[in-house]
C-alpha cells in the first residue's frame, strides 16, 4: 500500500510521477541495511561494490528498453531535462569550436509543436538556424523533401513520443525515416534525432531492437516509470555517440588527466577524456550510486507487479479510454444538454489505442452557459477531495497556444498584464491560459477513474444533470479485441482484453494470473505490494 492510500488520496498525476510501491523502499532499505556501498571513483571494497552494481544496473536498464549494450549505451542523469541539455550543450560546442568540421556558425535546429519546455529551450543556446514545425504533416513534408532547409552541415531535429499535455503520441518512425530520407538523397548535411520519452515511457515499451530505427538520442525519467528512485537517463546510439563525447565541459570522474597549472609563459589548457564508453565522458562527477541501486530494485518490483510493460500499456489503454468516455458523457441540465468539459486533442488520436494515445486526457471544465471555470480553482477543489491532479500550461508552450488558440502577440500581452506560468491568471478575456490534466499509470484503477468522474459531476454539473448515466457511460472498447490484442505481445491475451467485462480477482489467485488476467486487481487500493 503506498502512503497516500492510508489518508484516502488518490493521484491522478502519473505522468508526473508514478505511485512507488511500498515493497520497493522496504527492499532497498534492507539492501542498505546489509551492504556497504561506496563513492565508486576509489578501489576500496566497498566503492568496488557500488562499481560492479552500477554496471550490472546499466545494462539491465538497457535491456528494460530491449536495447544491446553493443549498438547503444546508457548514461545516467537527474531526469530527462538533464538528459536534453547534454545534447544541446554537445550541439553548441561542436558548431563553435573552431577546428571542427562542422560549421562555427551554429547548428540546425528543428522542434515539434508538442515539445516540452526543455526540448524549446536548446533554441537558445543555437546561434543557427531555427525551426518551429507546426504539424505532424509539417515533419512529414520535410522528411518527404529530404530533410532539406539546413544551413549548415550539422542538425538536430527533437520531439516527443507523446505529448506531455493531451498524451497524443507521435510517429516513432520518424527517426528512421529521417536517417533513411538524408541516404537516398546524398544529403550533404548530417541531421540527428533527439527523443522525449519521458512521458512515453510511463506507460508503453520503448524498443531499440533495431538500432537502425532508432533515435539517435532518447531522454527519460526513471520515477516517471516506476514511482522512485529520482533518476533519469539519455540513451545514445554510439553510431552517433561521437557528437557527444565532443561537448567542452568536463567533470570530475570523466578525464584521465587534467593540466591546471601554467605552463612557461601562459596556461596549458590540456585534458583527456575517458573514452572506452560513450557515459565515461559524460557522467560528470560522483554518480548517485544509491538511487541506481535503488533502480534495480524498481525494475524487480515492476516485473514481480505487472509483469510487462505491454500489460500496463494494456491496462491503462483501458482506463484512459473509460475516463475520456464518461468525462465526455456529462452533461449540464440546461437545454440542450451543454457538456461539462471540454476536451483536448488531435483528431487522430483515439482514446484506447495505445499506438495514438496515452493515458492522458487533457480538459477544462465549463459551466452550463460554456464559460470556463478557472483549472486551478478545479485542480485545488480536487485537492481538498483528496484527489491529486496537475493544472496549468504543464510546460508545453507549443500546445497551449495551438489548443487553446493564443497567438504570441497574445501571449506576450497576457505577460505583461501579471500572468506567469507560476503564478498564473487563469483565464484572459474569458479565455482559459492553462488545463487540468488527469494522467494514469500502472498503480491507477477504475476506482480512481470513477472518483474523478463522480467529483466532476457533484461539484460542477448543474443541477439535474444529464450525464446518460455514468454507468452507461462504459462504452464498448472503442478497437477491435484484434487491435487491443495486437498491441499485447503476451501469453493468454485473450484473458488479458477481455478484463474490461470482468470483475477483479480476488488476492489470494496467483500473481502471475493477476498480472496476466486482470492486472486492475494486482493495483486495486489497499493491495499495492
Amino acid at each position: 500500500m503506498s502512503g497516500i492510500e492510508k489518508k484516502g488520496r488518490i493521484s491522478l498525476q502519473d505522468l508526473d510521477h508514478e505511485l512507488y510501491a511500498k515493497s520497493l523502499i522496504e527492499n532497498f532499505s534492507k539492501d542498505l541495511n546489509s551492504h556497504i556501498y561506496g563513492n565508486p571513483h576509489s578501489d576500496s571494497t566497498p566503492s568496488a561494490l557500488s562499481g560492479a552494481r552500477i554496471d550490472s544496473v546499466r545494462e539491465r536498464a538497457l535491456r528494460f528498453f530491449n536495447a544491446s549494450s553493443d549498438e547503444f549505451d546508457l548514461v545516467f542523469v537527474a531526469n530527462a531535462t538533464a538528459a536534453i541539455k547534454i545534447v544541446g550543450d554537445a550541439f553548441r560546442d561542436i558548431s563553435s569550436t573552431p577546428g571542427h568540421h562542422e560549421t562555427p556558425t551554429g547548428f540546425w535546429y528543428g522542434w515539434h509543436r508538442d515539445a516540452h519546455t526543455s526540448i524549446v529551450g536548446i533554441r537558445e543556446v543555437n546561434s543557427g538556424t531555427n525551426r518551429f514545425f507546426h504539424s505532424d504533416e509539417d515533419v512529414q513534408r520535410w522528411i518527404d523533401g529530404g530533410c532539406n532547409g539546413q544551413d549548415g552541415p550539422l542538425g538536430l531535429f527533437a520531439y516527443p513520443g507523446q505529448s506531455n499535455m493531451t498524451g497524443r503520441r507521435l510517429p516513432l518512425k520518424w527517426s528512421g525515416e529521417i536517417r533513411a530520407a538524408q541516404t537516398a538523397h546524398s544529403a550533404r548535411n548530417q541531421v540527428y534525432t533527439l527523443l522525449d520519452a519521458a512521458a512515453l515511457s510511463t506507460t508503453r515499451p520503448l524498443d531499440f531492437g533495431d538500432a537502425s530505427q532508432a533515435p539517435d538520442f532518447t531522454a527519460l525519467s526513471f520515477y516517471k516509470i516506476f514511482g522512485f528512485p529520482d533518476l533519469g537517463a539519455l540513451i545514445v546510439r554510439k553510431a552517433s555517440a561521437h557528437l557527444l563525447t565532443q561537448r567542452r565541459y568536463f567533470g570530475g570522474g570523466t578525464v584521465e588527466m587534467v593540466i591546471s597549472q601554467e605552463a612557461g609563459g601562459g596556461p596549458a589548457a590540456w585534458h583527456a577524456k575517458k573514452q572506452k564508453q560513450p557515459h565515461a565522458s559524460l557522467e560528470d562527477g560522483t554518480l548517485p550510486f544509491h538511487a541506481i541501486i535503488a533502480l534495480d530494485h524498481a525494475l524487480d518490483t515492476h516485473a514481480a507487479l505487472f509483469g510487462s510493460m505491454a500489460l500496463v500499456s494494456a491496462h491503462t489503454a483501458h482506463l484512459v479510454r473509460e475516463l475520456h468516455a464518461r468525462l465526455t458523457a456529462l452533461r449540464h441540465a440546461s437545454p440542450g444538454g451543454a457538456p461539462v468539459v471540454r476536451v483536448y486533442n488531435d483528431e487522430g488520436a483515439v482514446y484506447g489505442d495505445a499506438a495514438t494515445q496515452g493515458a492522458t486526457v487533457a480538459f477544462n471544465v465549463l459551466r452550463s452557459d460554456g464559460t470556463v471555470v478557472g483549472y486551478a480553482d478545479v485542480e485545488r477543489a480536487a485537492d481538498k477531495e483528496g484527489i491529486a491532479v496537475r493544472s496549468g500550461s504543464l510546460c508545453n508552450p507549443g500546445g497551449m497556444a495551438g489548443y487553446l488558440e493564443w497567438s504570441a502577440g497574445e501571449m506576450r500581452e497576457a505577460y505583461a498584464n501579471g500572468h506567469r506560468c507560476s503564478d498564473p491568471v487563469q483565464l484572459v478575456d474569458g479565455k482559459p491560459t492553462g488545463v487540468v490534466r488527469v494522467s494514469l499509470g500502472a498503480m491507477s484503477t477504475m476506482g480512481d477513474v470513477k472518483r474523478w468522474v463522480e467529483f466532476v459531476e457533484k461539484r460542477y454539473a448543474e443541477a439535474g444533470s444529464q450525464t446518460g448515466k455514468t454507468e452507461q457511460a462504459r462504452l464498448r472498447p472503442t478497437l477491435p479485441i484484434k487491435s487491443v490484442a495486437s498491441m499485447v505481445k503476451v501469453p493468454q491475451v485473450r484473458e488479458v482484453v477481455e478484463m474490461h467485462n470482468v470483475e477483479p480477482l480476488s488476492a489470494a489467485k496467483s500473481k502471475r494470473r493477476w498480472a496476466c488476467v486482470r492486472l486492475p486487481k494486482l493495483i486495486s487500493h489497499g493491495n499495492r505490494a
